[in-house]
């Protein structure tokens, strides 16, 4: 893999890859394009195939999609040395007859800024943590291991959690190189999350998780054609997955399905010592799987955010079907034209905190790293860049990092205003307000615009619309769904709920998915393709 030989020369001869699989083991196969996790469990109870051949199968998808030469998605960092052995104890488990669970036996990747214990190390996509080599489980990659998932390796992902500098480019990391959008290989898979989008569309395990800060899971979702969920801030530890911010960050699943992501959630979800924001995580903890129907949203009002719909008219189409599926499902919609007044200086605050806490959590988690790792603090980061700047600032500067380091600290007087007002603003005069204000159960609005086309010299030029930002900064519960193609490019529908509102949100997004069944799979297409827009057809 692309990441082997930098780690390869700089840690020691480590197995970073399951050996190569022969042809005549290539050709009996399972087929695991777009298959589901129920689809899958249900292939492994009937016997006709173990975790070890779903293993080898996505193993070689991974090859033949993520590194081919004419594909190269660039979404998968490194494979877990270890995936085959737990697949095998895995399936003499299942043999003997204890289950863990639906996800029994399920291949799945993660963000490469989330530790899991083996032989790899968790790098951020910078080479500064090739040395990173923990050895330890993130908790929530530990809950996802008891629940009998398989950690299949790692995604690629924008490289710090695209918090280096406002001119990035999303999906690119050192490490990993730039990733590329299954739906159009010369577009963008956004970030930063952008290999976990790009793997779980392409079919390269059989869902992934992302993290996120603001929009970091539901814009790679949206614009890879997936459901994307971010759960209120809390439900789900962050220890031992490197920080950008305490106030916001939150790992969650990305799949094709919103029972999928449900699946997920219920692993994931449950409360950590070492993370006091998890406090009510075991109390609200539920089969988040459970009670979907297709029925939820009769009778329900949910609220349009129809000041947030952006400029593209393409984009305004599709959110006007989705619309109309949300009716047919039986939802009462209200328009909202003002969902912005009272917010002002919203963005200011949030920028305040991110800062202040990039620095301040960065340093402690940096603080843990094995004695390796040489870049133990921001500034020494900072520093590493510097030193390595053909590689690590070969696109775009490190001005965000800049200052963060600038930043007094957590007991200074303006972030701790700029936190309280950040939080007041996109909560209690925010989100709660417009449902309470419009009487509404949900929100709803276009997730982004289509990918935009990568661009390595001159960054991101998304032009919106986003939905991200108040669930985000508020940590509220927020999901992405997909409600069609523009021009072959995936759009999603966000819906927004209030805390710890997690069930009633995937419940929602049940309910529209079905009623819209809006996700097409990706055909790694050259570019967009105008003739490939469903929309008014």
């Amino acid at each position: 893999m692309r990441t082997l030989a930098l780690a390869l020369a700089l840690l020691a001869p480590l197995a970073l890859a399951p050996a190569p699989l022969h042809a005549q083991t290539q050709a009996s196969l399972p087929d695991v394009e777009e298959k589901s996790i129920p689809e899958l469990s249900a292939m492994l109870a009937s016997g006709k195939v173990s975790s070890e051949q779903l293993v080898n199968a996505y193993i070689d998808r991974i090859g033949r999609i993520d590194e081919d030469s004419s594909i190269q998605l660039n979404s998968v960092i490194a494979l877990m040395p270890d995936a085959l052995t737990e697949a095998r104890t895995l399936d003499a488990e299942r043999k003997a007859g204890r289950l863990r669970g639906p996800l029994h036996g399920i291949p799945i990747l993660i963000k490469d800024n989330i530790e899991a214990q083996g032989r790899i190390p968790t790098t951020a996509g910078s080479t500064a943590l090739l040395a990173n080599i923990t050895d330890r489980d993130a908790p929530l990659v530990a809950r996802l291991r008891a629940a009998g998932a398989i950690i299949l390796g790692k995604t690629n992902l924008s490289q710090w959690a695209n918090i280096r500098s406002n001119d990035s480019v999303s999906g690119w990391s050192s490490v990993g190189g730039l990733v590329k959008n299954p739906y159009a290989l010369d577009r963008n898979a956004c970030g930063s999350s952008s290999g976990s989008g790009a793997a779980a569309a392409a079919s390269l395990a059989a869902a992934t998780i992302g993290t996120e800060t603001d929009g970091s899971i539901i814009c790679p979702s949206s614009i890879n054609g997936l459901v994307g969920f971010k759960p209120t801030l809390g439900l789900v530890s962050r220890t031992h997955v490197i920080p950008i911010s305490h106030s916001q960050d939150t790992a969650g699943p990305m799949a094709r399905s919103v029972t999928d992501a449900a699946l997920l959630l219920t692993a994931l979800a449950g409360s950590d010592p070492a993370d006091p924001a998890t406090a009510e995580a075991d109390r609200r903890k539920t089969d988040y799987a459970a009670g979907l129907s297709p029925d939820y949203l009769k009778g329900v009002r949910i609220g349009v955010l129809m000041d947030r719909c952006g400029g593209n008219a393409r984009v305004q189409a599709a959110f006007a079907q989705a619309l109309e599926k949300l009716k047919a499902a039986g939802a009462e919609l209200v328009e909202i034209a003002d969902s912005r007044t009272g917010l002002d200086g919203l963005g200011e605050a949030e920028f305040k905190v991110l800062m202040v806490e990039l620095k301040a959590d960065l340093n402690a988690y940096l603080a843990t790293t094995p004695p390796q790792v040489t870049a133990r603090t921001l500034k020494q980061v900072i520093a590493f860049n510097t030193a390595n700047a053909e590689t690590e600032l070969a696109w775009f500067d490190q001005s965000l990092f800049d200052l963060a380091e600038s930043q007094k600290g957590l007991d200074d007087p303006e972030y701790q205003e700029a936190l309280a007002k950040s939080k007041r603003l996109a909560g209690a005069e925010g989100i709660d307000k417009l449902l309470k204000t419009h009487n509404v159960r949900f929100l709803v609005g276009p997730s982004t615009a289509p990918a935009w086309v990568s661009d390595l010299v001159n960054g991101d030029h998304s032009i919106g619309p986003s939905q991200s930002q108040l669930p985000a900064v508020a940590g509220y519960p927020h999901i992405t769904v997909p409600m069609g193609l523009v021009a072959g490019l995936p759009v999603g529908l966000s819906i927004i709920g209030s805390q710890w509102q997690d069930h009633e949100v995937i419940k929602a997004g049940y309910a529209f998915e079905q009623a819209s069944k809006a996700r097409f799979a990706p055909t790694y297409a050259a570019s967009a393709d105008a003739k490939a827009d469903p929309i008014g057809k």
